[in-house]
């Protein structure tokens, strides 16, 4: 008896741990939907006023689709804020039967699953994506497009508190780089130099993975730069890049300096099997006098993907001092498992 009291602690421990997020915006009620495939029906101002009204979260077959096996797409306005802007934002959205990808404002965000025809399902899986206010509209009006796949028996937005949440265990960043970055793909040591010329190079947001602007199925090197100011009064503090997670090997280059690296990329192909080096934090200490005040920054990130997603695909992206990053840590740390607590 005692042993499951135990237990039942630990799990609630757990449990509470996981549950960081608070709701901004509830996605629960009346969405437009328009069954068949088109994906024009991801964009911002497409046309759905046409489309029928059904109640999600709730299987497609109760909502006056009986036995509908097939695509059909989802979408709905919300109001952001102006407050947002500094948040960790995510789009929370249940479970979804069998397949999905999810564009917000047109960009594609997230996806579960695979579409035919190489079909695999992804019913059971709870959709979280996490996105850079950056996608938000300026004017407050966004909209969010589901693409839907479903094989058999039920289909749809099927369970879950949908809404518009805020991690509220995020860092509170000095110095916030979620936001639309330059981007190349191929490889070239002239591309970490401050003085280098990417006026010509594409836009892409980060955090998201490059497969989302256009990269789709590409494996191989891509370098993302980005210019910014800082306070004055910062560099004489102790300070800290957090680049979140990449997908796969990085190397961080701040005014020409490299500063930190995640994997060798020399022997990338003998890493790559097995390797998660995409699900480590990227943290890296800026030496005191590399940092300009008041001055532009140039931020160089080279990247080597392997195969699959890739690039740098969630945050925090920013600089941050290691006071509030040592804190941050320590209160966001994983708690060991019931059974490492158990059994040391």
């Amino acid at each position: 008896m005692n042993f499951i009291i135990i237990l039942l602690i630990c799990l609630s421990v757990h449990e509470a741990k996981a549950e960081n997020w608070k709701q901004l915006f509830g996605l629960r009620g009346e969405w437009k939907i328009e069954l068949g495939d088109d994906m024009k029906r991801a964009e911002q101002h497409y046309d759905d006023s046409k489309w029928e009204n059904i109640y999600a979260p709730s299987p497609w077959e109760d909502e006056g689709f009986p036995g509908y096996d097939g695509y059909a797409w989802y979408r709905k306005h919300f109001k952001s804020s102006s407050d947002w802007e500094k948040k960790t934002l995510a789009l929370h959205l249940g479970n979804i039967d069998d397949v999905d990808e999810v564009y917000l404002n047109g960009q594609l965000i997230g996806s579960h699953g695979v579409f035919p025809p190489d079909y695999v399902t992804a019913y059971s899986e709870v959709r979280v994506y996490t996105f850079s206010s950056a996608y938000l509209s300026p004017d407050g009006d966004n909209v969010i497009a589901i693409r839907v796949y479903d094989r058999e028996l039920s289909g749809g937005i099927m369970r879950g508190r949908l809404g518009v949440y805020e991690d509220v265990d995020a860092i509170q960043l000095n110095v916030q780089l979620s936001a639309a970055w330059k981007f190349k793909t191929g490889d070239s040591a002239n591309w970490k130099e401050p003085h280098y010329n990417d006026s010509q190079w594409d836009k892409i947001i980060v955090p998201s993975f490059w497969e989302a602007h256009g990269y789709k199925e590409y494996d191989g090197f891509g370098w993302y730069r980005i210019k910014f100011k800082v306070p004055s009064n910062l560099p004489e503090q102790r300070l800290i890049l957090l680049l979140g997670k990449i997908d796969d090997f990085d190397e961080a280059f701040l005014n020409g300096m490299k500063i930190g690296s995640t994997g060798n990329m020399k022997s990338r192909d003998e890493q790559i099997p097995g390797s998660d080096a995409y699900l480590q934090l990227r943290s890296y200490i800026i030496p005191s006098e590399v940092l300009r005040a008041n001055q532009e920054n140039v931020l160089a990130v080279r990247v080597y993907d392997g195969f699959k997603d890739g690039g740098m695909y969630t945050g925090p992206i920013g600089i941050v001092t290691r006071d509030k990053f040592t804190k941050w840590q320590k209160r966001n740390k994983s708690p060991e498992s019931i059974f490492d607590w158990l059994f040391r």
